[in-house]
């Protein structure tokens, strides 16, 4: 089992060879590698900007000498939302879609602060105060694409990011992404029990909520949470292809990244 120092290792490396040609400013403290590699690395541990702080100063400053102040550090970690780009997996011939609701604060607090970036909205059936992640996977799990708004947006505006894949991926969709009119025509839609792929999106959810700690966010303002988002799907990328792909006789690839929970 690798230890955290080798995850640590691992994120660097792999952001490193994408990102080490990015000018560096010359009054920075970190190279574009280790600003990618930190905001990586939260979006692992799942909690807020001062937890993640105090255990990356206890326990490993020594990786990271010249770590600035917190509130100037987590502002930094909003710069690589576009770097994350390169990290996303590359379309295939059958793929799925889906939501997935993030609360950021009760939905009686909606309104308390201007900063909140949330918004009421429901998510399994329930109210939430926050947001709605849209994933794109391919047919080995792996994110090929997201988007996020909040949660008072519809299922089917996620059409838009489907279209971008409509001569490369056949996307299937569950009944909430159907539109009156003028739905794609690469979307299948998906009866409960029809379609087993449909799975392949319940276990990648099911990760994301138990490792990555998706579900709830601390974030206030919005370019806070996309940069986490997209931070995610990077490492997620990364992490569940550790040991590489290794498919069953069925031709079914298992996916786990149970052992880089922190």
């Amino acid at each position: 089992m690798p230890t955290t120092i080798d995850c640590i290792t691992a994120l660097f490396c792999q952001v490193d060879a994408q990102r080490s040609s990015l000018p560096t400013h010359p009054a920075a403290h970190l190279w574009p590698s280790e600003v990618g590699t930190l905001g990586r690395w939260q979006a692992l541990t799942g909690v807020g900007n001062r937890p993640f702080s105090r255990w990356l100063t206890r326990a490993y400053r020594p990786l990271v000498p010249r770590l600035p102040e917190r509130t100037r550090l987590f502002r930094l970690l909003t710069t690589p939302h576009d770097w994350t780009q390169a990290f996303l997996a590359a379309p295939t011939v059958l793929g799925g879609i889906d939501t997935y609701g993030i609360e950021l604060s009760h939905p009686r607090r909606e309104g308390r602060s201007p900063q909140q970036s949330g918004r009421q909205g429901l998510a399994n059936h329930r109210g939430i105060g926050g947001g709605t992640l849209g994933l794109l996977l391919n047919q080995w799990g792996l994110s090929a694409g997201w988007a996020c708004a909040t949660a008072t947006v519809a299922d089917t505006t996620l059409q838009g990011r489907i279209r971008q894949v409509e001569e490369r991926m056949s996307v299937l969709r569950d009944t909430g992404c159907q539109a009156a009119k003028g739905a794609p025509t690469h979307l299948t839609l998906c009866q409960r029990g029809a379609w087993e792929a449909r799975m392949l999106v319940e276990t990648v959810l099911s990760m994301l909520t138990l490792v990555c700690h998706v579900k709830k966010g601390m974030h206030r303002g919005w370019a806070y949470v996309q940069a986490r988002l997209a931070c995610t799907m990077a490492a997620f990328n990364v992490l569940v292809q550790w040991h590489g792909f290794q498919p069953h006789a069925s031709g079914f690839v298992p996916l786990s990244m149970a052992e880089f929970s922190l």
